[in-house]
């Protein structure tokens, strides 16, 4: 049997690399990302066209539109969490309370489904409340029959804050219905929704000039 060659330290640097790592203490820069995205009006349109109402998918849809409520909180809302004309949950990411008018469109819809669930609105096909994941695979499949295969259940929320700040929402309104402890990640709605109405005024301007 032929034994192993002992290498000296400079020769096993030499021949097979270099003992110290050099990426330690390197920051790497990371991508900027918008997340996922946010749904657009035709999106909106296309999935409202092919879910009518009545169905557990527009319900679907609508409770996170017009309350902008995450996944993990739509699976578990039910008529215990309607409070005369308000609707009020304990989000399940940050233990934050929210309360927010039931919206007419929202209203419309709960009361023309006519198989909501014993405890929750939004059941399977069995008659239980979904799981998380259930529910956000559940959404990719209404999503995709609808011609929307780029937008997810997270999407809807984003919209809410949109159009709460091009409607005007301060960033602390919007934070109030969104449940964000922090105003920096409603900050980005305020902001483009700013630049928008800017520039609506500022190209106003130019057509009122002439040009």
């Amino acid at each position: 049997m032929r034994r192993a060659e002992k290498f000296a330290p400079d020769q096993n640097r030499a021949s097979h690399g270099r003992f110290d790592n050099p990426t330690l203490g390197v920051e790497h820069e990371r991508a900027a990302s918008e997340g996922l995205k946010t749904w657009s009006d035709i999106e909106v349109t296309r999935f409202e066209t092919h879910h009518h109402i009545g169905s557990i998918a527009r319900l679907a849809f609508a409770l996170m539109l017009y309350t902008g409520a995450r996944r993990s909180d739509v699976v578990q809302l039910g008529t215990a969490n309607i409070e005369g004309d308000r609707l009020t949950f304990k989000q399940q990411k940050t233990k934050t309370m929210v309360s927010v008018p039931v919206h007419p469109r929202l209203a419309e819809i709960l009361a023309a489904t006519p198989t909501i669930g014993i405890k929750t609105f939004i059941v399977t096909r069995a008659g239980k409340p979904f799981s998380v994941a259930g529910f956000g695979n559940r959404v990719r499949d209404w999503c995709d029959a609808a011609g929307c295969p780029d937008v997810s259940a997270h999407g809807l929320r984003k919209l809410c804050g949109v159009r709460l700040a091009e409607a005007g929402a301060s960033a602390n309104e919007i934070a109030s219905v969104l449940g964000h402890s922090t105003l920096s990640e409603v900050a980005r709605y305020t902001k483009a929704a700013e630049r928008k109405r800017l520039a609506d005024q500022a190209m106003g301007k130019l057509l009122k000039g002439g040009w």
